[in-house]
């Protein structure tokens, strides 16, 4: 007996051993399984390669899955505890996943990676119609749906339960048979053309090199500017070169400084051309498609449009709602437009320019105008806003507002050595989440500037608070090695801007993930967002962070005056370059049948039907458009200006009490940065102004009143 223990001990010890083996080489392949080892579980992106992704996702799935039949094939009748609250809570693992992946394939990809996503793209677009069209998890949403009224809930369960349900019956749940599986055919081929949209966009910016071999030609541009451009330029074997891109931040730069016409020309048009060529990239047949099968998924949704279906869950409810604010603004802005226009043409025949204004003349001749008008340039205002300047003056404005603290953190792992990290805490210590900060451009990142989260703030099914750990994504040029990162004017609206969403997320204070931080109606997001930005030149803020880089001598209030009194300048180009893209994106949306339509077509036909003037180019053409064709924002576009109307609103309320008013700060804490998609927005919206918001403020700040 007692021989016969002992070789059961062994073989239990080494069944041990060998799980405990088994456990070691899982953690191993899949580094997101568990818990990460480190401070508040961030990403352990040290562990992470690209071999990881493809069986994290695999298990991930089939995880959430099993989750989802425990749910569907729960034995007692649907509560809103076993169904609606259980699938709530589904997923993690594959979220977890997920946000790693997709945050690194915007803010650092490569080649392997994105041919991942494109195999990736299919399988997960399949996984979440396995879940959105199972009639049975279905049937036992609409029971919990159906008798709401009698289950005392909340009004936070009753927003999730509405939520819920209106989430599965636009994926398509009350269709049947044939219409579901044409459902999944439309979102597979949805799934992978956006993507492969996306893809190009990058590649062709990537793709794109203008060398300049004569320095002579480098006139007018800065030499903190010049002497990046001669590291770009070493990087890519031309050394005595400079080497200009087409990512935003540079052809700026470039179209408002240079005194080169002909190379601001080739420099703009490479930007402007991006998935036009007719080569590999070349994004006509991909959008054109993409519109069309929008068209198709609509009608199977019993919707007139594809802006029908978007804007039914948003503020503004109805295509005809957008239009109307557009078309008021564009009428507005027209004019001012063409008198700016005829002004830089002035300007043009007075220096002898024998030539009419053309778009990549516009920045470089206004950029002029402006200094001549105001005595104020970027290059003049650029020593008194350094990149950490800036951030830090974000931050700052955020602890008077709020009382929460920016601690940096050298002990969390990054993705990228431009990353830093941040733990943010309220006034007394608490910790609130973390904040990534990502500023400078490089070949692996997609253009623009983002706020994402790699974990949202939710309170789990234990009862756990989980917190955020938040990233701002932007995409400034980097200086030579040594060298101070000096941003202009429009950088800072950016930092500020980002640094609003993130916010957003940081100061999320709800229960539920889908509802909590970001999760608002799409022209209601942009809020938190674009309000930060109205503290950024206010003249008490600037004294916080706008200090030569040099000397530390904070701004001058002369200059402040300046740009104050320059802020008016140009707006007729700046409302009319954005909202003709926001009136394109309403065009491709409102296609009420499918069609042959040719992309460049079908635009000149917008733009003539909007009085475009010629001289101005619409903000996104089609082929490049990302934000409506390849990161979610169909039939959104306008809500930038929708967001725009309330925040110019919504300061007003500072700027009657003070623009640190402790109270008003709270009602916007309580009411606006907490409540994610609580309630209704304009129920949130009224809570903290005490009104609807008017037009007039934006007008006004605009100069079209």
């Amino acid at each position: 007996m007692k021989k016969t223990l002992i070789a059961l001990s062994v073989v239990a010890v080494t069944l041990l051993s060998s799980c405990t083996e088994t456990n070691k080489k899982n953690m191993e392949a899949n580094p997101f399984k568990g818990t990460y080892n480190t401070p508040f579980e961030t990403p352990a992106f040290d562990n992470i390669t690209i071999k990881s992704y493809m069986p994290a996702f695999k298990e991930a799935m089939k995880e959430h899955l099993a989750e989802v039949d425990v749910v569907v094939n729960n034995s007692e009748a649907p509560t809103f505890k076993n169904t609606v609250e259980a699938l709530e809570y589904s997923g993690n693992q594959l979220k977890k996943v997920s946000s790693v992946f997709f945050n690194l394939t915007s803010a650092e990809t490569s080649d392997e990676l994105n041919a991942l996503e494109s195999e990736l793209s299919p399988k997960l677009s399949a996984h979440y119609d396995d879940i959105s069209l199972n009639e049975k998890l279905f049937l036992r949403i609409k029971s919990v749906y159906d008798n709401k009224e009698n289950l005392n809930l909340d009004a936070m369960q009753m927003r999730l339960l509405d939520k819920k349900y209106q989430g599965f019956v636009r994926n398509g749940a009350l269709l049947k048979g044939a219409e579901k599986d044409k459902m999944r055919a439309i979102n597979t081929k949805l799934s992978a053309l956006t993507l492969k949209f996306g893809q190009n966009v990058l590649n062709e910016t990537n793709k794109f090199k203008m060398f300049v071999s004569n320095s002579a030609k480098l006139s007018g541009l800065s030499k903190s500017f010049i002497a990046a451009a001669a590291v770009k330029a070493k990087e890519n074997g031309k050394d005595g070169e400079w080497l200009f891109t087409i990512d935003k931040s540079t052809l700026i730069t470039f179209i408002k400084n240079a005194d080169n016409r002909e190379l601001r020309e080739k420099l703009f048009k490479g930007y402007i051309e991006k998935g036009n060529n007719n080569d590999e990239l070349d994004n006509k047949k991909i959008l054109e498609e993409i519109a069309n099968l929008r068209v198709d998924k609509s009608k199977l949704l019993g919707f007139a449009t594809w802006a029908d279906y978007i804007l039914d869950v948003n503020m503004a409810k109805k295509p005809e709602n957008v239009n109307k604010l557009l078309n008021e603004i564009m009428v507005a802005a027209l004019p001012k437009a063409k008198a700016e226009a005829a002004e830089l043409q002035k300007m043009i025949d007075k220096e002898g320019g024998k030539f009419n204004l053309e778009a990549w003349d516009w920045w470089y001749y206004s950029n002029k105008l402006k200094n001549e008008k105001y005595a104020v340039n970027d290059d003049e205002m650029k020593p008194y806003f350094e990149l950490d300047n800036v951030r830090q003056g974000a931050f700052d404005v955020a602890t008077k507002l709020f009382g929460i603290t920016f601690t940096q953190r050298n002990d969390i792992q990054t993705y990228h050595e431009d990353v830093d990290v941040w733990e943010v805490k309220e006034a007394n210590g608490e910790h609130i989440g973390i904040l990534y900060t990502d500023y400078f451009s490089r070949a692996g990142k997609r253009g623009g500037a983002w706020m994402e989260a790699y974990r949202k703030q939710y309170i789990n099914a234990d009862g756990k608070a989980v917190t955020p750990i938040i990233t701002n994504v932007c995409n400034f040029t980097k200086p030579p090695k040594g060298e101070p990162a000096l941003i202009s004017t429009g950088g800072v609206e950016t930092i500020f801007h980002e640094f609003g969403h993130a916010l957003h997320g940081l100061l999320s204070n709800g229960k539920y993930p889908s509802l909590t931080g970001t999760a608002t109606a799409r022209d209601f997001v942009e809020l938190p967002s674009q309000l930060m930005e109205n503290w950024a030149f206010e003249p008490e803020v600037l004294n916080m962070y706008a200090k030569h880089y040099k000397t530390g001598e904070v701004i001058p209030q002369e200059l402040v005056k300046k740009m104050q009194a320059a802020s008016k300048f140009n707006q007729g180009f700046a409302t009319v370059e954005y909202t003709s893209a926001a009136m394109l994106d309403m065009d491709w949306h409102t296609l009420k049948e499918t069609n042959d339509v040719e992309s460049n077509k079908f635009e000149e036909l917008s733009m003539l039907k909007m009085n475009m003037i010629s001289e101005i180019i619409v903000r996104y053409r089609s082929t490049y458009f990302n934000h409506i064709f390849s990161n979610g924002y169909s039939a959104g576009y306008y809500s930038y200006m929708w967001s725009e109307i309330l925040d110019a609103d919504a300061f007003e309320a500072f700027t009657e009490k003070g623009i640190f008013h402790p109270e008003t700060a709270k009602k916007l804490r309580d009411n606006i940065y907490s409540t994610g998609g609580s309630k209704d927005e304009m129920e949130l919206y009224k809570a903290f102004r005490g009104k609807e918001p008017s037009t007039n403020g934006l007008k006004k700040r605009k100069g079209l009143m």
